[in-house]
Protein backbone atom coordinates (compact mmCIF):
# COMPACT_ATOMS: atom_id res chain seq x y z
CA UNK A 1 0.00 0.00 0.00
CA UNK A 2 0.64 3.78 -0.50
CA UNK A 3 0.02 6.89 0.25
CA UNK A 4 -0.11 8.78 -3.20
CA UNK A 5 0.62 12.59 -3.25
CA UNK A 6 -2.93 14.83 -4.06
CA UNK A 7 -2.48 17.22 -6.47
CA UNK A 8 -4.12 20.91 -5.42
CA UNK A 9 -5.44 23.71 -7.19
CA UNK A 10 -4.11 25.19 -9.54
CA UNK A 11 -2.59 22.16 -11.30
CA UNK A 12 -3.52 21.91 -14.65
CA UNK A 13 -3.67 18.28 -14.82
CA UNK A 14 -6.86 18.50 -12.62
CA UNK A 15 -8.65 19.79 -15.22
CA UNK A 16 -7.84 17.00 -18.28
CA UNK A 17 -10.79 14.46 -18.27
CA UNK A 18 -9.90 10.80 -17.36
CA UNK A 19 -9.64 8.06 -20.02
CA UNK A 20 -11.82 5.07 -19.34
CA UNK A 21 -10.41 2.09 -17.68
CA UNK A 22 -10.07 -0.78 -20.20
CA UNK A 23 -8.41 -3.26 -18.73
CA UNK A 24 -9.00 -4.82 -15.55
CA UNK A 25 -6.22 -6.16 -13.74
CA UNK A 26 -3.67 -6.23 -10.92
CA UNK A 27 -2.17 -2.80 -11.40
CA UNK A 28 -6.06 -1.44 -11.21
CA UNK A 29 -6.78 -3.32 -8.32
CA UNK A 30 -3.48 -1.87 -6.61
CA UNK A 31 -4.33 1.66 -7.84
CA UNK A 32 -7.68 1.43 -5.17
CA UNK A 33 -5.73 -0.10 -2.52
CA UNK A 34 -3.57 2.79 -2.86
CA UNK A 35 -6.70 5.25 -3.30
CA UNK A 36 -8.24 4.19 -0.45
CA UNK A 37 -4.78 4.24 1.49
CA UNK A 38 -4.52 8.05 0.35
CA UNK A 39 -7.54 8.43 1.15
CA UNK A 40 -8.12 7.71 5.17
CA UNK A 41 -4.96 9.89 5.67
CA UNK A 42 -7.02 12.85 4.50
CA UNK A 43 -8.61 15.31 6.76
CA UNK A 44 -12.39 13.89 7.04
CA UNK A 45 -12.09 12.90 3.51
CA UNK A 46 -14.66 10.80 2.02
CA UNK A 47 -14.41 10.03 -1.59
CA UNK A 48 -11.12 10.03 -3.59
CA UNK A 49 -10.54 10.23 -7.38
CA UNK A 50 -7.67 9.07 -9.80
CA UNK A 51 -7.11 11.70 -11.31
CA UNK A 52 -6.52 13.80 -7.99
CA UNK A 53 -3.02 11.71 -7.86
CA UNK A 54 -1.55 12.23 -11.13
CA UNK A 55 -3.42 9.18 -12.66
CA UNK A 56 -6.27 9.89 -16.01
CA UNK A 57 -8.41 7.04 -15.78
CA UNK A 58 -12.17 6.59 -14.22
CA UNK A 59 -11.84 5.27 -10.77
CA UNK A 60 -12.97 7.07 -7.62
CA UNK A 61 -14.01 5.36 -4.27
CA UNK A 62 -16.80 6.84 -2.20
CA UNK A 63 -17.17 5.96 1.44
CA UNK A 64 -19.87 8.16 3.66
CA UNK A 65 -20.26 5.35 6.17
CA UNK A 66 -19.73 6.01 9.79
CA UNK A 67 -16.49 4.72 11.24
CA UNK A 68 -18.23 4.56 14.73
CA UNK A 69 -21.37 5.95 16.14
CA UNK A 70 -21.44 9.64 16.55
CA UNK A 71 -18.76 9.93 13.82
CA UNK A 72 -18.57 13.47 12.41
CA UNK A 73 -19.41 11.65 8.55
CA UNK A 74 -22.51 10.46 9.84
CA UNK A 75 -25.17 12.73 7.83
CA UNK A 76 -29.33 12.25 8.40
CA UNK A 77 -31.47 11.82 5.61
CA UNK A 78 -28.56 10.12 3.19
CA UNK A 79 -27.58 6.68 2.20
CA UNK A 80 -25.18 4.69 2.96
CA UNK A 81 -23.75 2.08 0.88
CA UNK A 82 -20.88 1.25 2.35
CA UNK A 83 -17.22 1.90 0.57
CA UNK A 84 -18.05 1.83 -3.23
CA UNK A 85 -15.59 1.49 -6.15
CA UNK A 86 -16.63 3.22 -9.09
CA UNK A 87 -14.84 2.60 -12.38
CA UNK A 88 -16.24 4.30 -14.95
CA UNK A 89 -19.33 5.60 -13.39
CA UNK A 90 -22.00 6.64 -14.99
CA UNK A 91 -25.51 8.39 -13.56
CA UNK A 92 -28.26 7.70 -15.56
CA UNK A 93 -30.41 9.12 -13.36
CA UNK A 94 -31.10 12.43 -11.49
CA UNK A 95 -34.14 13.84 -8.95
CA UNK A 96 -34.61 16.87 -7.08
CA UNK A 97 -31.81 20.23 -6.25
CA UNK A 98 -30.32 21.17 -2.79
CA UNK A 99 -27.34 22.93 -2.02
CA UNK A 100 -24.84 22.08 0.19
CA UNK A 101 -21.12 22.63 1.27
CA UNK A 102 -18.34 21.26 -0.24
CA UNK A 103 -14.70 21.05 0.48
CA UNK A 104 -11.95 18.90 -1.49
CA UNK A 105 -8.54 17.35 -0.90
CA UNK A 106 -7.15 19.20 -4.27
CA UNK A 107 -8.40 22.64 -2.49
CA UNK A 108 -7.47 22.22 0.85
CA UNK A 109 -8.35 26.18 2.06
CA UNK A 110 -11.47 26.81 1.08
CA UNK A 111 -14.92 25.28 0.77
CA UNK A 112 -18.19 26.52 -1.46
CA UNK A 113 -21.74 26.18 -1.43
CA UNK A 114 -22.70 23.82 -5.04
CA UNK A 115 -26.38 22.85 -6.67
CA UNK A 116 -26.21 19.23 -7.15
CA UNK A 117 -28.49 16.38 -7.73
CA UNK A 118 -30.26 15.32 -4.81
CA UNK A 119 -30.84 11.78 -5.60
CA UNK A 120 -29.18 9.72 -8.19
CA UNK A 121 -28.52 6.36 -9.99
CA UNK A 122 -25.13 5.74 -10.99
CA UNK A 123 -23.72 2.38 -12.89
CA UNK A 124 -20.05 1.34 -13.04
CA UNK A 125 -17.40 -1.27 -12.26
CA UNK A 126 -15.96 -2.46 -9.37
CA UNK A 127 -12.37 -3.42 -9.80
CA UNK A 128 -13.34 -6.68 -10.99
CA UNK A 129 -15.28 -5.50 -13.64
CA UNK A 130 -18.72 -6.56 -12.33
CA UNK A 131 -21.34 -4.36 -13.08
CA UNK A 132 -23.07 -2.39 -10.20
CA UNK A 133 -25.87 -0.24 -9.85
CA UNK A 134 -26.82 2.42 -6.99
CA UNK A 135 -29.38 4.51 -5.80
CA UNK A 136 -27.87 7.33 -3.34
CA UNK A 137 -29.29 9.98 -2.02
CA UNK A 138 -28.34 13.18 0.28
CA UNK A 139 -24.51 12.84 0.97
CA UNK A 140 -23.80 10.44 -0.26
CA UNK A 141 -25.01 11.41 -4.24
CA UNK A 142 -23.31 15.14 -3.41
CA UNK A 143 -20.25 13.13 -2.63
CA UNK A 144 -20.18 10.54 -5.90
CA UNK A 145 -21.34 13.53 -7.63
CA UNK A 146 -17.87 15.61 -6.79
CA UNK A 147 -15.93 12.71 -7.53
CA UNK A 148 -17.18 11.93 -10.93
CA UNK A 149 -16.62 15.69 -11.47
CA UNK A 150 -12.79 15.02 -11.01
CA UNK A 151 -12.84 12.30 -13.63
CA UNK A 152 -14.76 14.64 -15.75
CA UNK A 153 -11.86 17.25 -15.15
CA UNK A 154 -14.24 19.46 -13.18
CA UNK A 155 -13.45 20.98 -9.30
CA UNK A 156 -16.41 22.05 -7.06
CA UNK A 157 -14.88 25.63 -7.62
CA UNK A 158 -16.22 25.21 -11.35
CA UNK A 159 -19.27 25.29 -10.05
CA UNK A 160 -19.63 27.49 -6.51
CA UNK A 161 -22.78 29.31 -7.45
CA UNK A 162 -21.10 32.47 -7.10
CA UNK A 163 -17.90 34.11 -5.32
CA UNK A 164 -19.87 34.91 -1.91
CA UNK A 165 -20.49 31.08 -1.69
CA UNK A 166 -16.49 30.50 -1.67
CA UNK A 167 -14.98 30.19 1.96
CA UNK A 168 -11.79 29.77 3.55
CA UNK A 169 -11.59 26.73 5.40
CA UNK A 170 -11.42 26.28 8.97
CA UNK A 171 -8.45 24.56 10.30
CA UNK A 172 -8.79 20.78 11.10
CA UNK A 173 -8.29 19.46 14.32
Amino acid sequence: MAVLEILTYPDTRLSDPALPVTDFNRSLVQLVVDLQETMLVGPGAVGIAAPQVGVAQRVAIVDVSPVLEGDRNRKPKSSRNGRLVLINPEIVERDGEVTGREGCLSVPDYTGNVLRADAIRVQASNELGESREYHCHGFESRAIQHEIDHLDGKLFLDRVMSPRELFRRKAYK
